[in-house]
């Protein structure tokens, strides 16, 4: 189903196998596919969506399994391959292919398996933080902190192993004694922002990805810690890859792990503002970033 030529707001949902993947569209231009990870939905790139809008028609979408996107049958453990053909399904779908792809994250390994086993559906990739362990020299410390968190998970239930996820991997304030809202959900920092001032939006995106972390834990963390990237195919390709990381995770695992893919693809990391979830609560710079990379970008439409 096309976007339609006004630009105008609107959500709808595909059928793809095993699942109903539930999408989003606004703005109006060439296409611009926003992928969240993890327990994360499209709520999450709200505000950035609408900082792109006025240049782009930006498709976001809920990963299947994950809140508006129901499996048509029983949870089973994730394939970041099997993410990556329905986010080439959704580029036909919409019908305006090839199609710019930013994922984040989990979001960010889809996006470069997406451009290794279709790159006829994508124009550029920009994958930010992709969380792709295996890349370092030495991964063991990373699984095997992934491994904590899910036996977290079966010892003492989904609170406490997602708290762990949180501090682990520097997504929550060890000092305010909470956990955020925002923060367990990956979409905003701790201190960003009060909870009396969330938006009923936000509000709504929050609970529906708390609804997603058992379905994280008991069938994605561990299946998703182990993608490797197909770094060959990527170098060989057509598809032009950048790897974005954050200013503000600098020291931290995932920086390395971005460093070590951007180093291996041969490409210069490009920096963007804030940390892992920094399209949140930087929105507006991060998408200047954003259009500034696309820009860039050579592929042909």
């Amino acid at each position: 189903m096309a976007i339609d030529s006004s630009g105008a707001d609107r959500s709808t949902t595909i059928e793809v196998p095993g699942a109903h993947l539930y999408y989003e569209a606004r703005g109006a231009g060439p296409l611009l596919l926003l992928i969240p990870g993890g327990p994360q939905d499209a709520g999450v790139f709200t505000d950035l969506a609408g900082e792109l809008a006025h240049s782009y028609t930006v498709v976001s979408y809920d990963p299947r399994g994950n809140s508006r996107s129901p499996l048509t049958g029983e949870w089973t453990d994730q394939d970041v391959d099997l993410h990556a053909d329905d986010a080439a399904r959704l580029i036909t779908a919409v019908g305006m292919g090839p199609a710019h792809v930013l994922g984040t994250s989990g979001g960010g390994q889809i996006g470069l398996s997406l451009a290794a086993r279709h790159p006829e559906s994508v124009r550029s990739l920009l994958a930010h933080e992709p969380a792709c362990a295996l890349m370092l020299d030495d991964p063991s410390e990373a699984l095997a902190a992934d491994h904590a968190v899910y036996d977290t998970y079966l010892r003492h239930g989904v609170d406490a192993a997602m708290a762990k996820f949180f501090r682990d991997n520097a997504l929550d304030d060890p000092d305010s004694g909470e956990t955020a809202t925002a923060t367990a959900t990956e979409g905003e920092e701790e201190g960003e922002q009060e909870p009396d001032a969330l938006s009923a939006e936000d509000v709504a995106t929050f609970e529906r990805i708390a609804g997603n972390f058992e379905y994280f834990l008991a069938h994605g963390l561990l299946p998703l810690s182990t993608y490797q990237p197909d770094v060959a195919r990527l170098r060989n390709g057509p598809v032009p890859v950048v790897v974005g990381l954050g200013e503000d995770s600098q020291g931290q695992l995932i920086d390395e792990i971005g460093r070590a893919l951007a180093a291996a693809l041969d490409v210069t990391p490009v920096i963007f503002p804030g940390d892992h979830v920094g399209y949140g609560p930087h929105a507006a710079e991060f998408a200047r970033v954003v259009e500034r990379v696309l820009a860039e970008s050579t592929h042909p439409a």
